[in-house]
């Protein structure tokens, strides 16, 4: 039987808790910024935000393989399509 490597961390815990806390307070809060926004552009532009925290909240609970995707997908490669699909589709309304 094998048993997963278990990293401790270097700081006290009660650090990483708080950070923790901290980073999904934010990502509740990016949220619902995003449903809120009433602009495309802006929704777009939190959404890059977004990404970056849920980057953020992966590299905190040690999965720096995810952050990387989702820092590439969620805060580069969807906002950049977004972008282009708003633009392509004001041209054709003008």
């Amino acid at each position: 039987m094998t048993v997963a490597v278990n990293t401790p961390y270097t700081v006290p815990i009660v650090f990483m808790q708080i950070l923790q806390v901290t980073v999904l307070i934010l990502i509740a809060a990016g949220a619902t910024a995003i449903v809120l926004t009433r602009r495309h552009v802006h929704q777009v532009l939190l959404l890059s935000a977004y990404g970056m925290l849920l980057a953020v909240l992966f590299l905190v609970y040690q999965a720096p393989d995810v952050a990387l995707s989702a820092l590439t997908v969620g805060a580069v490669a969807l906002p950049i399509i977004l972008l282009l699909t708003l633009a392509k589709t004001r041209k054709r309304e003008e």
